[in-house]
C-alpha cells in the first residue's frame, strides 16, 4: 500500500512539474510603452495610431485629449501657408527661481518649441488671419512675460494689417516662477486688445483643454465670438478651491464647455474635426459685413 501511494506521489509531481514548464516556455510579449493610450473620460484602451488618425478624440465616447500646437495647426490651417511671427522670444528667469530654466528646457523638448505661445500668419481654407496657439506640454501653457509680450504682439501685427485673429487658448494660468510679472501679461494683453477692437476688426478666441486662470480672465474670455472645443475645462479657480472658499457644492458639470455654453460664456462649442470648417465659416461672413 505504501508503496502504491509513493508512486501516486511521484507521478503526481511530475505531472505538476510538466504544467510548470509548459506554462514557463512561453515567450514573453513585449508590448511597447503608449502602444494603448486609456481614456480618460469611459476608460477604453485606444491604439495609439487611431487615435491620431481620429484627431486625438476617443471613438468611443467623443471624448477630446489634449493636443500640441503644432498638430493643431496643421489640422487648422491651409499646408504651407502658416508664417511665424517673433518666434526668438524666450523666456528668461527674472526672479531667479531655482530649477526655472530646467522646467523651460523640458517645456522645449515636450512641445518642441522655444516658447509656450506659436504665433504667425496663415490662411484656413484661402482666407488670411493672424493665428496664436498656446501649447499645454509647455509647462500646461501658463502665461509669463514671453508668452504675454508674443501675445501682444500678435494682437498689434493683426490691428496693423487688418487682420481677423484667432488664438487658441490651453493654459492653467499665469506663471508663478515670474510672480508679479506674469500677473501683468494680464492688463497689457487685455489692453492691446482694446485698442483692436477699436479698429472694428474680429477676433475669435477657442478655448481648448484646459483654459484657467489668468488666461481665462483675460485675453481667452474677451473674444467677439468665443469657442469651447469639446471636452474641454474652462474656468478661473479649480473647482475643489471654489467649493471650499464657499462652502457649497457646486453644479453638476461645472466648468465644462456645456455648463458654460448654457450659461452664457462662450458662444458655442464645437467638435474638433469641425473646427476648421467652423473657423471658415465665421472668417468669410465677417469678411462679407466688411465688404
Amino acid at each position: 500500500m505504501n508503496d502504491f501511494l509513493t508512486e501516486r506521489k511521484s507521478k503526481l509531481e511530475d505531472f505538476k512539474k510538466n504544467i510548470r514548464k509548459k506554462h514557463t516556455n512561453y515567450e514573453p510579449i513585449d508590448i511597447p510603452d503608449g502602444l494603448f493610450i486609456k481614456c480618460e473620460q469611459c476608460g477604453a484602451a485606444i491604439y495609439e495610431k487611431n487615435l491620431e488618425a481620429n484627431h486625438s478624440i476617443c471613438p468611443y465616447c467623443d471624448f477630446h485629449f489634449r493636443m500640441g500646437a503644432l498638430r493643431r495647426l496643421e489640422l487648422t490651417v491651409d499646408q504651407g501657408s502658416f508664417k511665424p511671427i517673433n518666434s526668438k522670444i524666450t523666456s528668461a528667469n527674472p526672479l531667479d527661481m531655482p530649477e526655472y530654466m530646467d522646467k523651460l528646457a523640458t517645456g522645449q523638448k515636450l512641445s518642441k518649441m522655444n516658447e509656450a505661445f506659436l504665433s504667425g500668419t496663415a490662411t484656413i481654407v484661402n482666407m488670411p488671419c493672424a493665428i496664436g496657439i498656446l501649447d499645454s506640454s509647455f509647462m500646461m501653457g501658463s502665461m509669463g512675460s514671453a508668452v504675454g509680450e508674443k501675445v501682444t504682439r500678435l494682437i498689434e501685427y493683426a490691428g496693423e494689417q487688418k487682420l481677423p485673429l484667432i488664438i487658441f487658448s490651453a493654459s492653467g494660468g499665469a506663471r508663478m516662477q515670474e510672480g508679479i510679472l506674469s500677473l501683468m501679461q494680464m492688463a497689457k494683453t487685455s489692453a492691446a486688445l482694446h485698442y483692436f477692437d477699436q479698429k472694428g476688426l474680429l477676433y475669435i478666441s477657442v478655448m481648448t483643454n484646459p483654459t484657467t486662470g489668468g488666461v481665462a480672465a483675460s485675453f481667452a474670455s474677451l473674444g467677439d465670438i468665443n469657442i469651447a472645443e469639446k471636452s474641454s475645462l474652462i474656468g478661473f479657480a479649480g473647482a475643489r478651491v471654489i467649493k471650499q472658499t464657499i462652502r457649497q457644492d457646486l453644479p453638476e458639470g461645472f466648468q465644462t464647455d456645456q455648463f458654460q455654453l448654457d450659461h452664457g460664456q462662450v458662444d458655442l462649442v464645437v467638435n474638433r474635426k469641425d473646427m476648421r470648417k467652423t473657423l471658415y465659416k465665421l472668417l468669410q461672413l465677417h469678411q462679407g459685413r466688411r465688404g
